[in-house]
């Protein structure tokens, strides 16, 4: 079983920026699917930005992140990151990473009940 390790959030003022990584214990077919998602307090979990493949991927974003969050992939670190730019108090979350063997419908890619593999989630705090 795969496992997912969380770092880099923590409290920015907006309009700054954090880096979140994501290192995965082993780079197979389960995190081919791979993905960070977040939770606000009081609202359900939602995708933020998912990557595909394992060298040319493909990426989906959630329109409230587009043009500020970048998401990659460093198969020689077997680690996940989320550039996250341009910082908004709306984008204050728990930030989870998740992976997955198979997300078979692309329409399927930013909903978190299509992985099995999740981290234990790192905060992200963004107030003036």
């Amino acid at each position: 079983q795969v496992q997912l390790v969380e770092s880099g959030g923590g409290s920015v003022q907006p309009g700054e920026s954090l880096r979140l990584s994501c290192a995965f214990s082993e780079n197979g077919a389960t995190t081919f699917y791979m993905g960070w998602f977040r939770q606000a307090p009081g609202k359900e979990r939602e995708g933020v930005a998912t990557a595909a493949g394992r060298r040319n991927l493909v990426t989906r974003y959630a329109d409230s992140v587009k043009g500020r969050f970048t998401i990659s992939k460093d198969n020689a670190k077997n680690t996940l990151y989320l550039q996250m730019n341009n910082l908004k108090p709306e984008d204050t979350a728990v930030y989870y990473c998740a992976a997955d063997s198979d997300v078979p419908r692309t329409d399927e890619f930013l909903n978190p009940a299509a992985y099995k593999y999740w981290g234990q989630g790192t905060q992200v705090t963004v107030s003036s």
